[in-house]
């Protein structure tokens, strides 16, 4: 098989992690499939490479992906990674692709999507008037409010713990500047990002979280970030009762809005549960995969 690889440059350089990219293309210079290596540089991550590979349909079975998983295993090798991931879906042929490789199934993603207009209010109003004694609800657009920001940065390890099963992962940690470049990166691409947070009345400490980002005509499809509650706040419902205030919040600001997409860990059976008790339907699986060089 004659195939050529092109290394590129990829300007995108995120604070956290920059991408190599490659593509393999046939004698006369059709493209035949390509691949994104991202190496993460945050504190506590910098071990880690995820791999983003796509052939060609007409293009599998005929040594492309192998050659481009070559390219980029080997640059993660001299970049001193020591775990590389990729994703494939649930029952593709990216998941034997992996599996013949040596990448082990790590951790399983299932996805989901809340029609607008498929919301019961009368569930929702529920969820709204459950009494929480002790808390508030409090919300905002883009950046997090001067006053909030260090109780918000600092709610951030409520994610800290989320499940990973598999994953060699060390969540990175969380201050003002980071959660305000988050909010303004997002803003850049123009996007609208709601946050909702509940606050202990006793000290006023944001004690969890939900965000969601809003493609910024208010049109399409809504997309739900993190959604977290500190360990000592836990069991006291609020990760329902902020997630019903966020599905208000967006009904009202943004009425042209076709739904709300979520991805939860399997592992994650409290959120699985409130996203099926508001009725978020499953749309398709991934499934996470690891290399350990």
């Amino acid at each position: 098989m004659s195939l050529q690889l092109t290394r590129l440059v990829d300007p995108h350089t995120g604070t956290s992690s920059h991408r190599l990219a490659w593509l393999a293309s046939r004698p006369d210079g059709a493209p035949a499939g390509s691949a994104y290596l991202r190496l993460f540089t945050a504190a506590g991550h910098e071990h880690l490479a995820e791999l983003d590979l796509h052939v060609h349909p007409a293009e599998r079975r005929d040594g492309v992906g192998s050659h481009l998983l070559g390219a980029a295993l080997a640059a993660a090798r001299e970049e001193g990674r020591r775990c590389v991931t990729a994703e494939a879906e649930a029952g593709a042929p990216g998941e034997a692709f992996l599996a013949a490789r040596g990448f082990r199934p790590a951790l399983g993603l299932t996805f989901t999507r809340l029609p607008m207009a498929g919301v019961d209010p009368a569930v929702l109003g529920a969820a709204l008037a459950e009494p929480h004694p002790g808390y508030r609800l409090v919300s905002w657009e883009g950046v997090v409010p001067d006053e909030l920001a260090g109780t918000f940065a600092a709610s951030r390890r409520a994610m800290d713990d989320m499940p990973m099963d598999g994953l060699d992962y060390r969540p990175a940690p969380w201050d003002v500047a980071r959660v305000r470049a988050a909010a303004e990166a997002i803003a850049r691409r123009g996007e609208l990002l709601h946050t909702v947070a509940a606050v202990d009345e006793a000290d006023g400490t944001i004690a969890g979280f939900t965000e969601l980002v809003v493609p910024g005509d208010g049109t399409g499809d809504g997309q739900h970030y993190g959604t977290g509650v500190l360990p000592e706040h836990r069991g006291r419902g609020l990760g329902r009762w902020m997630k019903a205030e966020m599905i208000r919040l967006v009904r009202e600001r943004h009425p042209d809005l076709g739904g709300l997409l979520a991805d939860t860990a399997d592992g994650n059976t409290y959120m699985r549960a409130i996203n099926d008790a508001f009725g978020y339907l499953p749309t398709h699986r991934t499934v996470r995969y690891r290399l350990d060089l």
